[in-house]
């Protein structure tokens, strides 16, 4: 599966984004998606991931409650809404795929990645 991220920009601490990742090639619903993020200096932090039917998410504790993933299989594309955007949460995100069995969020464990989209939050 090849993978496109979209959806980000520039936005004000407290507002929203929705991020999406179109994926094409290989059966997208073969796999569990995951959204990472990277800020300047730092590694590749988990954000979320959401298994092949949707049944079940996992979120990263600083954006629980803020952030919600989700997927279309018909539409082939993964979705990451950002509510209540705060500083911290500037970075550069990324959508991957996993063929991985169990609630992994080792970024090494994602074999396929798209090439990242900029959050850039603002006070």
């Amino acid at each position: 599966v090849q993978l496109q991220a979209s959806g980000g920009g520039l936005v004000q601490a407290g507002g929203s984004l929705r991020l999406s990742c179109a994926g094409s090639g290989r059966s997208f619903i073969g796999y569990h998606m995951g959204w990472f993020r990277q800020a300047p200096g730092k590694e590749h932090e988990f954000v979320a991931r959401i298994s092949r039917n949707s049944a079940s998410t996992l979120y990263a504790e600083s954006v629980k409650g803020r952030f919600t993933i989700s997927r279309s299989n018909m539409k082939n594309t993964l979705y990451l809404q950002m509510n209540n955007l705060k500083l911290e949460d500037t970075a550069i995100y990324y959508c991957a795929a996993t063929t991985v069995v169990g609630q992994t969020t080792n970024p090494h464990d994602f074999a396929t990645w798209g090439q990242g989209t900029q959050v850039t939050v603002s006070s």
